[in-house]
């Protein structure tokens, strides 16, 4: 990011893995990435006093049918909320979407965080997307959508991407891949 302009990170990274992966805000340590483990990577960085803010989770090795689950579901629920993503929406209504889709798959209780907020001058300002979002978000507002689903004893999965927010629809800023990365 340096190397691209970057004056700075816009944030402490967050790199958490395996069981630490479902703490959604989760320091670097000296836990040693293993096989298998879901690694959750959060960061951002500052370029020309704008803040970004950008989350992937990938699975170490081969990802078994229950991290595979857990990853559609957050992707489902990531990709449904961006379609609702435009001006005049309450952020509310946003988090709602995203949020129903978790807790229709059993995992309510697991979405412990809103699904988004304002990013700009500062990495985490309003608008929020979240049950107590009541701003209307206005064209060419910067917010992320994160969804999560994190569970004790087994890890933790987010995806969130910087969006900018339209008249009829959102512009993704985010360019990584969202499907499930096997390393």
């Amino acid at each position: 990011m340096k190397k691209s302009g970057a004056s700075g990170n816009s944030f402490e990274s967050i790199v958490a893995s395996g069981l630490r992966s479902s703490m959604p805000h989760g320091v670097a340590s000296d836990k040693e990435i293993n096989n298998g483990d879901l690694l959750t990577l959060d960061f951002g960085c500052v370029y020309n006093g704008y803040c970004s803010d950008m989350t992937r989770t990938i699975v170490v090795g081969k990802a078994n049918d229950e991290q595979k689950k857990i990853y559609d579901i957050v992707l489902k629920a990531q990709m449904e909320a961006l379609l609702h993503i435009k001006a005049g929406v309450l952020g509310k209504d946003v988090d709602k979407i995203a949020r129903d889709i978790i807790c229709d798959a059993g995992y309510g209780d697991n979405f412990g965080h809103g699904l988004g907020h304002g990013v700009g001058l500062a990495v985490h300002e309003e608008p929020r997307l979240s049950i107590s979002g009541n701003r209307v978000l206005e064209k060419n507002m910067v917010v992320t959508d994160e969804p999560g689903i994190y569970i004790p004893g087994f890890g933790g999965v987010r995806i969130e991407d910087l969006v900018v927010v339209g008249e009829d629809g959102p512009v993704v800023y985010s360019m990584s891949p969202k499907e499930l990365i096997e390393l």
